[in-house]
This record gives structure tokens, C-alpha cells and sequence, in this order.
């Protein structure tokens, strides 16, 4: 397995070197880059090419939302994984919602933060306890709890197949084994899907999926 590679944007100095010695336990994880607030972290991107981006979201000059937004603009297939001290539903919803692949906290230890580094690599999304939360608090108060698929949108019964396997955290790979199917035959349905709902990324088609009943 190559190493996956990491940036890491916050603008404390102190926090990266605690994250990297956390990390540094993980031969397949490499740290990349590290950045002081968004703007040096965009223009470092290019060069750094990292998978998974560990973002803070209270940064001097440019702040995590909005770099969280440029990056879905100008480099989709990086993940972001928010690491923030701020638990508020909005701040989830909003980053969620913006593209962010999982949203954790500061006081995550380093082995739910590794485990999230590996899901969001290999499936594009995690998703624990406080997203699941803020996801469901917002369903109820929206009172959208019935299912009901947005703008009408129609699935063939292969797409729904794959749908239900991304929310169950399966590779592309996996998927493909389990329906006959090759991995690049998967991504092109998951491609298709996310053309089709109108979200940014695989951590949205299991908000769509969850939101519409599609999965409980």
C-alpha cells in the first residue's frame, strides 16, 4: 500500500507537531505540508499534492470554510477532514454540506483520527457520532423525516445497489466484488450519482441517502 499523504492547516504551530508525533505511529501516513491558515495552504497544494487535508476551521486570512470550499473548486479529489474545537450542529451542517469528507474534534484521540484518515482515503466520508447527530437534529427540525427523493431524481436499480454499499463504508473495490463489477465500472456510478443528486462529493450521496431514507 503507498503511504498516504497529509496536510495539515492550523495555524498552531504546537497543534501540528502534536498531530505529526500522533501520526508519525502510522507508517502509511506521511505528512506532506503544513500550512498557517488557508491561503498558504492552496498555493501550497499543487506541489505538496496530498490525499487528505487535517483543516482547522478558525485560521487568520483565509478560514477553513472557505478554503474547504476552494479546494472542492480547484482540487475535488483531495479530502478534507475538518479537526476543529467548535461542536456546533451549523458549523457541522455547513461544512458537511460544503464538501468536507467528516468533521472531528479536537480532543479526538490519535487512533479515531487515524481510522478517519483511512475511511475518508478509501470511501470518501466519515462519519461519527456528532455528524450523526447534527444530521439527524436537522431532519427533525425541518420536519423532513418522510422519505422523498429530491427534484423527482429516478435511479436504475444498479445505481441504488452501489448507493447502499457506499453507506456502508465499502471500497470501490469491495463494491465491485460484491455486484461483478469492475472498481472503474463503481466510480463511474458514483460519478454519476453525484452528477445526478447534485452533491460535491460521496460524503454527500450518504447525506442524500440518509436524508431521503434511502439507508436508515
Amino acid at each position: 500500500m503507498s503511504k498516504i499523504k497529509i496536510a495539515i492547516a492550523d495555524d498552531y504551530k504546537i497543534y501540528r507537531d502534536g498531530l505529526k508525533v500522533g501520526l508519525a505511529a502510522d507508517d502509511n501516513l506521511e505528512v506532506v505540508l503544513e500550512a498557517d491558515n488557508g491561503e498558504e495552504l492552496l498555493k501550497a497544494l499543487p506541489d505538496a499534492k496530498p490525499d487528505v487535508i487535517i483543516m482547522d476551521l478558525k485560521m487568520p486570512v483565509m478560514d477553513g470554510m472557505e478554503a474547504t470550499r476552494e479546494v472542492r473548486k480547484k482540487f475535488n479529489h483531495v479530502k478534507v477532514l475538518v479537526v476543529t474545537m467548535y461542536e456546533d450542529d451549523k458549523f457541522i451542517i455547513h461544512m458537511m454540506e460544503n464538501g468536507a469528507n467528516g468533521y472531528l474534534l479536537k480532543n479526538t484521540d490519535s487512533e479515531e483520527l487515524r481510522k478517519s484518515i483511512y475511511a475518508v482515503h478509501e470511501t470518501g466520508y466519515y462519519f461519527n457520532n456528532i455528524v450523526n447527530k447534527a444530521l439527524l437534529k436537522k431532519l427533525i427540525l425541518k420536519g423532513n423525516i418522510k422519505p422523498s427523493f429530491n427534484q423527482n431524481i429516478e435511479f436504475s436499480e444498479r445505481e441504488l445497489e452501489v448507493l447502499k454499499l457506499i453507506c456502508e463504508e465499502k471500497t470501490a473495490a469491495e463494491i465491485g466484488k460484491e455486484l461483478f463489477i469492475s472498481a472503474r465500472t463503481v466510480e463511474g456510478h458514483r460519478t454519476k450519482l453525484i452528477e445526478k443528486i447534485g452533491v460535491r462529493n460521496t460524503a454527500g450521496l450518504v447525506m442524500f441517502a440518509l436524508k431521503n431514507g434511502i439507508v436508515e
